[in-house]
């Protein structure tokens, strides 16, 4: 019972926390899905990433939130709805409800028939940025979530390797522990330029961040 009744606080605490949250606050006055809004839209402001015209895929979209935040960025008035100047195509294993303008598609990225949908929408079209907010269902086991983790975010910076532009982007999300060095260290192989970033959005009790590679480096041709 005592479990329990941590439990229950816990849950009582973060609800709490949850609805006095300033940003919380804001999605919902502003349309915005979810507070992760933010986080990019702070990465995006700093760095000045997503500009109208471009074609930015979202790995691990639902709810929306980010999609919401690319629509807004390439509409020349800056809309949820109306003109659209560029291109967003999202990907996620769970549905989610349409964005205006948006391209979804439901899938697993890990599996090869869905990152062939997505290449074949691509075609040869260079992609400007690509924001992957992609987490695995995590088991409580550091060293397997560690895992499960980077495997996700290797897939994202392979496939940034092989479709962005020169100057282009990869933003994702990572969490400090078990495995982030060797993150930073696949970065720094790939990008002539890399980002760590903490965003005020994300929580202080959190270990979430998030890096930004910039301009991918030529992968080596196989011998």
């Amino acid at each position: 019972m005592k479990v329990k009744t941590k439990s229950k606080k816990v849950n009582k605490s973060w609800l709490n926390d949850h609805v006095n949250d300033p940003y919380v606050k804001l999605a919902k006055k502003e349309g915005y899905r979810a507070r992760a809004a933010y986080k990019l839209k702070e990465i995006d402001e700093s760095l000045g990433l997503i500009k109208p015209g471009h074609l930015v895929v979202d790995l691990g979209s639902a709810p929306g939130a980010w999609s919401q935040y690319v629509r807004r960025r390439l509409s020349p008035q800056g809309a949820a709805v109306g003109d659209l100047n560029g291109t967003i195509l999202a990907v996620d294993l769970l549905p989610m409800e349409p964005v205006e303008g948006v391209q979804f598609i439901q899938g697993d990225f890990t599996e090869a028939d869905v990152l062939a949908q997505l290449q074949a929408i691509l075609g040869d079209r260079p992609v400007d940025v690509v924001v992957s907010d992609m987490a695995p269902n995590l088991s409580g086991i550091d060293s397997v979530d560690a895992a499960r983790i980077s495997h996700l975010i290797e897939l994202a910076v392979e496939f940034a390797q092989m479709h962005l532009k020169p100057q282009g982007a990869l933003v994702v999300k990572v969490f400090h522990g078990s495995g982030y060095s060797q993150l930073v260290k696949l970065f720094k192989d790939s990008f002539k330029v890399v980002k760590p970033i903490k965003p005020k959005a994300s929580r202080d009790k959190s270990s979430e961040q998030f890096l930004v590679g910039i301009e991918p480096k030529k992968r080596p041709a196989l011998e």
